[in-house]
Order: C-alpha cells, then structure tokens, then sequence
C-alpha cells in the first residue's frame, strides 16, 4: 500500500518496549480500556474493562495490573490467557486529550491474596461489586501512541439515579436482551453445554495449572531472550 517508510518511521520512533513516565500517568488516570485476547487456535475475543480511575494499576515500567470483577461467568478473556498469555490493551482518552495508548504484551491470572502480599499498598476497594475476584498481571513488551485524528470528543453526563451497577446478577439492570438474541436464539439450533467434569477432575487440572504456574517464570525468561518484540526487525550493518 506505500506505507513502508510511514510506518518504519513510526516503529523506531513511537514504539517503546516499556512504559515512558507520560504514559504511566496516561494509564494511571483512566477509567476504561478495551482488552483484546485470542486462545491457544487463535480464536480472538475483545472486551471492555472499566473502574473508578486508577483501577488499572502502574507497578512499574513494565508492568500493569488490573482487578476482575465480577461479570456474566463466561470467563472469556481469562480463559483465553489460561491457554494464550499474549494481550492487547487500548486505553483511550476521548474526554480530555483525545488520545490512546496501545499496550501489548504478555498476561498472567493472579489471586487476589497473592497480589496483595506482593503489593501490600493496594487499597480495598469499598463498592462490594468492584472487589476483585482475580488479578491480571501484564508484562508490557510494547506501548505506543494511538493517533487523535478519528477519536471523538466525548463528554460526561450527570449520572442518572444510582449510576453504574458493579457486579450485578439483575438482568434487568444489566440490560436485559436488549438486542432481542432471545427470540431469535432458537433459529441457530440447541445449545449443548459441554459435558462439565468432575470434582475431581477439576481438582487435577487446578494442580496442573499450579505447576505451570509455578514454572512459567523461567518458561517466561527463557521466552523473553528469544521473543524481540512484534516490530523488531534485525538491521545488519
């Protein structure tokens, strides 16, 4: 398409492998990002987080940290990292400056306790629906500018009654079958949940995720040596 030079441009002059000081207060501050993840065929999922600002945690450089709430029981996007760590994260600031940060990186599910001995310093967030469930940790590998020219310029409303309805089971207040799916669910066939394993099987799997767990550090360290970033390329002098 003859975009080379632009974007060969763009990678060596926007792409970090890290989080600069203005990007960590751009993260910092924000209320909502969208999250795009893919398991391990590559079958992608995109959604949307959101909390009061600050509920997307800066470590450090290199490191972001958000709390799941509790949702509709899907489990899609932790699903997803369970088999496939690498995401993407796209906050956008459509309020004040009208601007977006793409972070892409690798992903890990922390409990919550966990999460809190390592980081003794985060609050307790007193909404019940906003306590986290589980952590997701990610180890950010790259970050860079979304342009402003197509990001519109929104504005807050006052908040009508009681405002947002964190962590919810009204399906009402979730917003019900706004779409009409419902009705029209028949003409796609019989849903057939998957068989739902055992207790015991279920205990089984938990220890084998532990023991993953348990060696993805060195798994991961041994990824990162190899793994250069998406835009990398290699220059011979």
């Amino acid at each position: 398409m003859g975009t080379a030079e632009r974007a060969d441009r763009f990678y060596a002059e926007q792409v970090l492998d890290r989080l600069n000081a203005r990007m960590r207060q751009f993260a910092a501050r924000q209320e909502m990002f969208f999250l795009a993840t893919a398991d391990r065929h590559g079958e992608c999922d995109n959604t949307f987080r959101a909390g009061p600002p600050g509920f997307l945690h800066v470590l450090d450089d290199r490191t972001l940290a958000y709390p799941e709430y509790r949702g509709n029981g899907v489990q899609a996007s932790l699903g997803n990292i369970e088999e496939n760590p690498h995401v993407g994260l796209l906050m956008m600031d459509f309020l004040q400056d009208r601007i977006g940060l793409h972070v892409n990186g690798r992903a890990r599910i922390v409990p919550d306790d966990e999460m809190r001995r390592a980081h003794p310093g985060l609050a307790v967030d007193p909404v019940p629906g906003r306590r986290a469930q589980v952590w997701v940790e990610v180890s950010v590998e790259e970050a860079y500018i979304h342009c402003a020219k197509h990001i519109p310029h929104l504005q807050k409303v006052p908040r009508d009654g009681a405002g947002r309805s964190w962590g919810t089971d009204d399906v009402r207040r979730k917003g019900g079958d706004f779409f009409g799916a419902a009705a029209e669910a028949p003409e796609r066939g019989p849903f057939l949940p998957p068989p739902r394993a055992s207790a015991a099987t279920w205990r089984a799997a938990a220890e084998k995720a532990l023991e993953r767990a348990e060696r993805r550090p060195a798994e991961a360290e041994a990824e990162a040596q190899a793994f250069r970033g998406w835009f990398h390329r290699d220059v011979t002098a």
